[in-house]
């Protein structure tokens, strides 16, 4: 078993890279440690069944590194660096620096659920529609400065983007089928998105995706359930504005191409997606 850390130095804000955390790991025990950026080319290709990979960066570091652990057999383990860290929350890890290295040293591993949008692994959350917004729209010192809120502070500005009315698509999922007008499709398998936003119901551990899907309605209705939802964990009992299904798979059919992201990234457009999720997939080091 070899450790290795993979940083990503664009991600946050620049300032917990390989200088950062290297001295720290060490200090807890983890020697030799192969250090590598994860733009290197071909890192990956090194790995071998059994290492830890501790990447440091935001939730698309941890994306790519998961995928390589997945094709090696490697272990997972995430030392949080970029502006929301979402797939870290759902592994109980301590938020202070040197607390997090002794986690990643005693190396308690479980197997967490991992998500699959045709041939794209993702690890929290699919978007289309108005949650692609933060990614195509907010500035990087917007998401810095605001964080989970970013989310929230995109919504008054819908109007202005002409995106009130939405978009129309078929969802077909397990047992049920539906066809209307969409602001938002959100496909997660984990439990949080957009910077500690909890998705209500959902979980990487219990095989089941889950579809949020959101109605058009007036922006300060949708920010309301933004806020509601976030504070509680739940949406309100009298909102007719959201739909949530929890699947094992799903097929979404649109109209018209639609920009997709997935933790984060730009996919591109699509006008036909399917999503399944894939049970205990990938190992990875938890605080729990």
């Amino acid at each position: 078993m070899r450790h290795w850390l993979i940083a990503n130095t664009k991600a946050g804000g620049g300032d917990r890279g390989a200088d950062f955390w290297a001295p720290r790991l060490e200090r807890a025990g983890i020697t030799p440690l192969r250090v590598r950026d994860l733009a290197g080319a071909d890192w990956d290709k090194d790995l071998e069944a059994g290492d830890i990979v501790l990447v440091a960066g935001g939730d698309g570091s941890v994306n790519r590194a998961a995928r390589a652990c997945l094709e090696r057999g490697a272990i997972l383990g995430i030392l949080p660096s970029g502006t929301a860290n979402d797939f870290a929350r759902n592994l109980n890890l301590p938020e202070a620096p040197d607390a997090l290295c002794r986690v990643m040293a005693r190396a308690r591993v479980e197997r967490v659920d991992v998500g699959w949008l045709d041939d794209q692994l993702f690890l929290n959350v699919v978007h289309i529609g108005l949650g692609t917004l933060p990614t195509t729209q907010a500035s990087t010192r917007l998401k810095r400065w605001l964080g989970r809120f970013s989310y929230a502070a995109m919504l008054p500005q819908l109007r202005r983007l002409g995106l009130m009315r939405g978009f129309t698509a078929s969802i077909e999922t397990d047992n049920q089928r539906s066809e209307e007008r969409w602001l938002s499709l959100a496909i997660a398998s984990g439990s949080f998105f957009g910077g500690g936003t909890r998705v209500p119901g959902a979980s990487p551990r219990n095989g089941k995706l889950t579809l949020v899907a959101v109605r058009p309605r007036p922006w300060w209705q949708l920010l309301r359930t933004f806020l509601v939802t976030r504070l509680s964990g739940k949406t309100p009992a009298d909102d007719d504005s959201v739909l949530q299904v929890n699947t094992a798979a799903c097929r979404i059919q649109m109209t018209s191409r639609r920009r997709v992201t997935a933790d984060g990234d730009l996919l591109g457009k699509v006008s036909e997606l399917q999503a399944r999720i894939d049970k205990d997939a990938l190992r990875v080091i938890t605080g729990s």
